[in-house]
């Protein structure tokens, strides 16, 4: 059982379609992203990413939620997952630009 798991948005829809998806924005690549820092910093078994179907705010671009504790992100770029990895699941600070407030969920 990890201790942090990200699961990150790779929904894809017709091109076209008035919500978008996270795919088209690079979910697929914040998810690779993710696994590569994981990989890197050994911490298989410890922290875990997942893709997933729409996690229903398409509007905030790429979007993940770490569990246990329901952390929601939004706007996530490949470029993050080094953030992600080391503030939110080695420090247990969340990422605050990235996060998508309580209110807004």
């Amino acid at each position: 059982k990890p201790d942090t798991h990200f699961f990150v948005c790779v929904h894809e829809r017709p091109e076209g379609d008035p919500r978008g998806s996270c795919s088209q924005r690079g979910g697929r690549a914040v998810l690779s992203a993710l696994r590569g820092e994981i990989f890197d910093q050994d911490l298989n078994g410890k922290v875990k990413a997942t893709g997933t179907t729409c996690l229903g705010y398409c509007e905030r671009g790429v979007t993940v939620v770490s569990y246990p504790d329901q952390t929601w992100y939004g706007s996530v770029a490949a470029e993050d997952a080094v953030d992600l990895i080391d503030d939110h699941a080695q420090e247990g600070e969340p990422v605050e630009r990235l996060r998508i407030a309580e209110d807004d969920l």
